[in-house]
């Protein structure tokens, strides 16, 4: 589904009736939602489930090659949750709820562990993987880039 289909969904949703509705095409989902503090403008919240494996080191620049560090045997067994798309990282579904997840919590494939908005789509981002989390590398409300790490997860 491209950017355009789910702008025409939110129009759609937007001149009926219709208080919620959900699309699946393959791994993608769509939940559009009128609530009753966003009458005019409905919430959607897409679920990517995102891990990637932990990147190679960069090529050192041609214009100084740094000392090379020692490896950190602990980080090398972290595996990297990366941003999907460019938007704003938020911890919470709402800045009275709790937190998604915290440093050294325990994770389930599956579970939420933040929300990434982008062009008013609240999508929300799944592990694909169980293990703990180590770090957190984005604060609260920050803009993200795509492929931008989020989170360092101990498998």
């Amino acid at each position: 589904m491209n950017l355009k289909e789910i702008e025409q969904l939110i129009d759609i949703i937007n001149k009926s009736d219709i208080g919620e509705a959900t699309i699946e095409e393959g791994d993608f989902k769509i939940t559009l939602k009128r609530t009753s503090q966003m009458a005019a403008m409905p919430q959607a919240q897409t679920s990517f489930p995102v891990i990637a494996p932990p990147s190679a080191p960069a090529a050192p620049s041609q214009q100084s090659a740094p000392a090379p560090e020692p490896d950190n045997p602990a980080k090398e067994n972290l595996i990297e949750i990366r941003s999907p798309i460019v938007g704003t990282f938020y911890r919470s579904p709402s800045p009275e709820s709790d937190v998604f997840v915290s440093k050294n919590d325990h994770i389930q494939s599956g579970d939420v562990l933040c929300i990434v908005e982008a062009m008013k789509l609240m999508n929300e981002i799944e592990a694909e993987l169980s293990g703990t989390i180590i770090d957190i590398l984005v604060e609260n409300g920050q803009p993200v880039e795509y492929d931008q790490v989020l989170f360092l997860v101990k498998p």
